[in-house]
């Protein structure tokens, strides 16, 4: 049996909504799904699995039917939804009235489920969520759901506001697979067995890095997964080291042959550290029409600052170490001057004081 396992896509979320590319970000997370339906279809997918958050909050009725009608696409997969903390399914939510044209279970919120695919042969049990917190362990009081048949875990938490568990207890239960949501990074957590997907499209600079979704297959002989990734754009900060001999010129023309072979695809954060001339800040507007910048931070130290930092700083370690650097009389000029920037600089960047 072969499976997608996918978590916290998140559809209607709208990252960077105040920049000019969040109109774009909003429908990128949609077409996330997308490309996993698509996926499912080209590797011949037997079972998707979503453990929790695939929308952004609790979904209404035509957010099912968007969601159901792209679900029907699937050739031969069936598919299981978990409700997670943030699309969490109530009594009354239009979730729990809602049947699926294609062919998809969507698990209630507020108790223990077993949905068994005869077809495949596969049980999947979980534990929806009915409110955005569960503060109990209800993964670990979960066994397996049938007897003879390919058992799966589905849930989403780990922390302590999110259906917390002990690894070692669930490990023990027997489950031929774990599929955890909750986490936009992917984990695994022991050897093909309990993992989490992380989301498939990143949703702000806090997810940096690629991101994507798990693949993998039951067999007689035991689960194999792989991650594999599938992100459109990947949030990434850019740190370029300044020296007071480089021009604001030098400076934009290095960080574009470093965005160049990041990609204009990505969105990134500018960090510029180092030492430069007073006054310094590069002129950004080339970087701007060719790159996704969501912010540039100037951490750059100038002669001036030197001096305000050895004159507030006499009697802790930044004071201690400028008054070792300025006692090394036999030093090179150039290089004493070199030493003193670049550990004021460590100093700084590390917060000791």
């Amino acid at each position: 049996m072969k499976f997608i396992h996918t978590s916290d896509i998140r559809i209607g979320a709208s990252p960077d909504a105040k920049y000019e590319w969040g109109v774009k970000r909003k429908a990128e997370i949609e077409e996330a799904f997308d490309r996993i339906i698509d996926d499912c279809n080209e590797k011949d997918i037997d079972l998707l699995l979503i453990a929790g958050n695939l929308f952004n909050e609790p979904p209404t009725e035509k957010d099912l039917e968007m969601v159901d009608e792209k679900l029907g696409r699937l050739a031969k997969t069936r598919t299981v939804i978990l409700p997670g903390n943030l699309d969490y399914c109530t009594a009354s939510s239009p979730a729990a009235d809602y049947r699926f044209s294609s062919r998809t279970v969507l698990l209630p919120g507020g108790r223990t489920t077993n949905a068994y695919l005869k077809g495949i042969n596969t049980c999947v049990t979980g534990y929806g969520y009915n409110m955005p917190e569960i503060r109990d362990n209800m993964l670990g009081r979960i066994d397996p759901g049938r007897k003879g048949a390919v058992n799966i875990l589905i849930g989403s938490g780990g922390t302590r506001g999110h259906m917390p568990f002990r690894t070692a207890e669930i490990a023990k239960k027997g489950f031929d697979y774990v599929a955890l949501g909750g986490q936009s990074k992917s984990v695994h957590i022991l050897k093909n067995r309990l993992a989490y997907s992380g989301c498939p499209e990143p949703l702000g600079p806090d997810e940096s890095g690629r991101r994507g979704y798990i693949i993998g297959e039951i067999t007689d002989e035991g689960t194999v997964i792989s991650w594999v990734p599938c992100n459109k754009r990947s949030y990434i900060d850019v740190n370029i080291t300044l020296s007071p001999e480089l021009t604001a010129e030098n400076v934009v023309a290095k960080l574009d042959e470093t965005l160049m072979k990041l990609g204009n695809e990505n969105i990134y954060s500018i960090i510029f550290r180092g030492f430069a001339t007073v006054g310094f800040y590069p002129n950004m507007k080339r970087i701007r029409e060719r790159y996704l910048i969501r912010n540039v931070e100037n951490l750059t130290i100038n002669s001036q600052d030197e001096e305000t930092l050895c004159e507030e700083n006499g009697a802790n370690l930044i004071g201690s170490f400028v008054k070792e650097i300025n006692d090394c009389y036999n030093v090179d000029e150039n290089i004493r001057s070199k030493a003193m920037r670049y550990g004021l600089e460590a100093l700084i960047m590390s917060g000791e004081e």
